[in-house]
């Protein structure tokens, strides 16, 4: 059948289904209705053969059997699906869902924003008018307050005019389109800034709600509230699951547990525990940008505050990137608000797909089958095999991580949520939580984890046997394919939520000791140092050479330099040398002798000495 013809029939089957129901009273969108017709013909029971077209008998099979399981109120295998369903149409990753919301608010205010830029405004009274438009988009953009309130539009007036006023229509109006939009987006974050700094300052801020705080208050509750849904749920998981236990043991009671549809119930408790996992994780991630961005804007206003004190007038280039910060950091504050809102509308909705429990397992029924049993829960499981670990001397063939041995063992996609596989595989359905101390196997580039020792070693007998058998229990309740992440196994039920995770697999990083050791240089090196790709530094160099042709060689040797090249020289040794004279010869000097009489004194008063010299000349020498 060619796909445009097999398109149309599921098209018709689909709105067929939705008609029939209609007639019973039930409204069934056409999502739900797709999957339980993938449902039900993924049922090997239903007896529908894939590989050949649908005649019109087996149409009419599957709508009627498609119908009476939508029209089972009290199946909780249904409120599983409806639950997956609702959950995979309204709920987003953060990133989209801000994507979107940003989107949707671009979109509302695309209608007045073309009013602004397209306009032609020449008399006065249409530039007024111009202008007040102007200011209902500053308002209608930034979201701080209503534009009809007077009180607000004129502070927003004020505001506006202080940095953009009226006079300059005139240069707004012969920009481009596209400058005219940039510009009301910056008008409008500066004219936000100013807003929030003067209601700081309690000068203004009229109409202006106090995000942070009301953040503050609405975070934890929802946290709380979500926190006690999440117990009420795991407790319930946990008593169905004794139940169970005790009938994977007992075949009578097994027979007996049948028309209750427990494991079904199970199932349906398990999804509900995931959805609000998801949804805490995504408050949780809320909180933490909150108390970021309450700490990021007491930083900006007081740092506007040191710039502006007493001041009349400040530099544009100092406030107006801070009041742009500001007006940011504002609408972070609206996202947060809207997106915790969604999540908690988005919890709320989830509860009546948990009508059938109260119906089928009265309080009172529940306590009898628990009577004489422990219930355990999920951490308990976990800790009563701790010790219990996979010898890797017992296995030759399969990989087995540990944590001492994985740096990110946390982080590793675990198949089936986490649960394990041999006793999902071995007990028809019954889902008990691995425990990755164990030791997580990894086969065929997955990793399955269980909750004792044995169940390891079992399952790593023949992998493909159980994976098989998990398989076929799927194709039986269709509501196991997203509770159990089976989505590659079967590509026609992946949910839009999980699109963008089919091919992303994180892979262990596995830590062992090792050392290597390599030589300096294998191969001869085969570089040319001459080689010179630079069309500039040839030029540079055929330039030099140019210049050294006209220049004369010297060279010098310094005290740093002579040790860097052998040196030799040759002396010839010193040899004994002698003269000879005619005669001896020699000279002498007389000694002077001078002396002086008369220095004694006399009997006169004056004293006169006589100097007499006795010095021989030197001819009589």
């Amino acid at each position: 059948m060619p796909p445009t013809q097999a398109e149309s029939v599921i098209k018709n089957i689909i709105r067929e289904i939705g008609q029939e129901c209609a007639g019973h009273g039930e409204i069934v969108s056409e999502t739900l209705a797709a999957f339980m017709v993938k449902a039900v013909v993924l049922d090997p029971s239903n007896g529908f053969n894939m590989d050949r077209p649908l005649m019109k008998s087996d149409v009419q099979k599957l709508v009627k059997l498609c119908v009476s399981r939508l029209l089972d109120s009290k199946n909780p295998s249904l409120d599983t699906i409806k639950m997956q369903v609702y959950f995979d149409m309204n709920y987003t990753s953060r990133e989209e869902f801000l994507e979107e919301h940003h989107r949707v608010l671009e979109s509302r205010l695309g209608s007045i924003m073309r009013e602004i830029t397209d306009n032609r405004a020449c008399a006065r009274e249409e530039l007024e008018s111009l202008y007040r438009k102007i200011v209902s988009y500053v308002l209608l953009r930034s979201g701080l307050g209503s534009p009809t309130d007077i009180k607000i539009v004129r502070e927003a007036t004020a505001a506006l005019q202080s940095i953009f006023p009226q006079a300059e229509l005139g240069t707004f109006l012969t920009l481009s389109k596209k400058d005219k939009e940039r510009q009301l987006k910056e008008l409008t974050m500066i004219v936000t800034g100013i807003r929030l700094f003067n209601r700081d300052c309690g000068k203004g801020g009229e109409g202006i709600d106090d995000l942070p705080a009301i953040l503050r208050e609405a975070i934890p509750a929802t946290t709380q509230h979500i926190d006690s849904q999440l117990q009420t749920a795991q407790d319930q998981a946990y008593r169905y699951t004794a139940i169970l236990e005790k009938a994977a043991n007992n075949p009578f009671l097994s027979i007996e547990l049948q028309p209750y549809m427990l494991k079904e119930a199970l199932y349906n408790v398990r999804q509900y525990e995931v959805f609000l996992q998801i949804i805490l994780s995504d408050i949780i991630t809320c909180a933490q940008e909150v108390e970021m961005m309450i700490k990021q804007l007491g930083a900006q206003l007081e740092q506007l505050k040191m710039i502006v004190k007493s001041k009349t007038a400040v530099p544009t280039s100092q406030v107006f990137p801070i009041f742009i910060a500001l007006s940011n950091l504002w609408t972070s504050f609206q996202d947060e608000t809207v997106l915790i809102s969604v999540l908690s509308n988005l919890t709320t909705h989830l509860v009546p797909f948990l009508g059938a429990h109260e119906l089928l397992f009265p309080e009172k029924v529940i306590q009898n089958l628990l009577d004489g049993l422990t219930v355990k829960t999920d951490v308990c499981r976990v800790k009563e095999h701790l010790e219990d670990r996979v010898h890797l001397a017992d296995f030759r063939k399969q990989e087995w991580l540990f944590p001492e041995t994985t740096a990110n063992f946390d982080k590793l996609l675990i198949q089936y949520r986490g649960f394990c596989a041999y006793t999902f595989a071995t007990t028809d359905g019954l889902l008990l939580p691995g425990n990755p101390g164990i030791g997580i196997l990894k086969y065929k580039e997955k990793y399955y984890t269980f909750n004792t020792r044995d169940a390891a070693y079992l399952f790593a007998e023949n992998p493909e046997n159980y994976i098989d058998l998990i398989r076929e229990k799927a194709k039986k309740n269709a509501e196991l394919i997203q509770l159990l992440e089976l989505h590659q196994q079967f590509e026609t039920l992946i949910p839009y939520s999980h699109m963008k995770d089919v091919d992303k697999h994180i892979k262990p990083i596995t830590k062992s000791e090792s050392s290597t050791q390599t030589d300096t240089h294998i191969l001869p090196p085969t570089i040319v140092r001459s080689y010179e790709w630079n069309e500039w530094e040839l030029r540079r160099k055929a330039i030099k050479l140019a210049n050294l042709r006209q220049k004369a060689t010297h060279s010098v040797q310094t005290d740093l330099s002579h040790m860097r090249r052998e040196n030799c020289s040759q002396v010839y040794p010193p040899k004994d040398a002698g003269t000879q004279s005619k005669r001896e010869g020699s000279s002498q000097v007389p000694r002077p002798q001078i002396y002086i009489a008369g220095l004694r004194g006399g009997q006169g008063k004056v004293t006169s000495g006589v100097k007499v010299n006795l010095t021989r000349a030197v001819d009589e020498t």
